[in-house]
């Protein structure tokens, strides 16, 4: 039996779309949810799906889109663009992060928000983030995405004045698997003002900068 208690509210509420977490519900559960908000005219965010679930949701949901880099599928419309303009900027260390990069990207792209994305900037190849910075300067939000030790977030909030959320992700070897060593140099960051978000949490860092830009 569904039980499940759609916050169609959400968006009048706080100006966000609440999102549907995939990994743990089955595709029955999720198909459930998924009419709910086709009945609302709601549009439907949902994350964390294999490739197996979201291609079975398509079958039954054929206007829906899945996004199989980030796992995420999305349904309905989503909101104009509320400027000409990227507002936010998107950075990875390295390739591995595009999962959780493309999560942020979608969550956002969904609310109005234009991004760009800047993969494989880690500080292993500082230069390479050097020669994005004056672009990266014209954006008013940046999510720096980084596995490993972390040291992204914390090399950029030290250059720009931008608000920068950091997002750790669960790429390294040995001690930094999981994310866990990301997220506690981040949260250790000697730099000033650094935002920090949960491990993969990539909906959750688009939505502080949904935030942020609606402060």
């Amino acid at each position: 039996m569904d039980q499940s208690i759609i916050d169609f509210q959400r968006r009048s509420r706080l100006g966000v779309v609440e999102a549907i977490w995939g990994e743990h519900k089955t595709i029955e559960q999720i198909s459930e949810i998924l009419k709910k908000y086709q009945l609302a005219s709601e549009t439907a965010l949902v994350t964390r799906l294999t490739k197996e679930k979201g291609d079975k949701l398509l079958i039954e949901f054929p206007s829906a889109k899945f996004h199989e880099e980030s796992g995420c599928l999305t349904m309905g419309a989503f909101k104009k663009w509320t400027s000409s303009k990227e507002e936010v900027i998107i950075l990875t260390g390295g390739t591995s992060d595009i999962g959780v990069a493309t999560e942020a990207e979608i969550a956002l792209n969904l609310h109005g928000i234009k991004t760009k994305l800047f993969v494989d900037v880690g500080v292993a190849g500082l230069h390479r983030l050097l020669g994005r910075l004056e672009e990266i300067k014209l954006t008013k939000v940046v999510i720096a995405c980084a596995g490993m030790e972390g040291a992204l977030p914390t090399v950029l909030a030290g250059l720009i004045p931008q608000p920068i959320i950091g997002l750790p992700v669960s790429v390294g070897y040995g001690i930094s698997g999981g994310g866990k060593t990301a997220l506690e140099g981040m949260l250790a960051s000697c730099a000033p003002g650094l935002l920090v978000v949960n491990i993969d949490n990539g909906y959750g860092a688009a939505m502080a900068a949904l935030r942020i830009l609606s402060s």
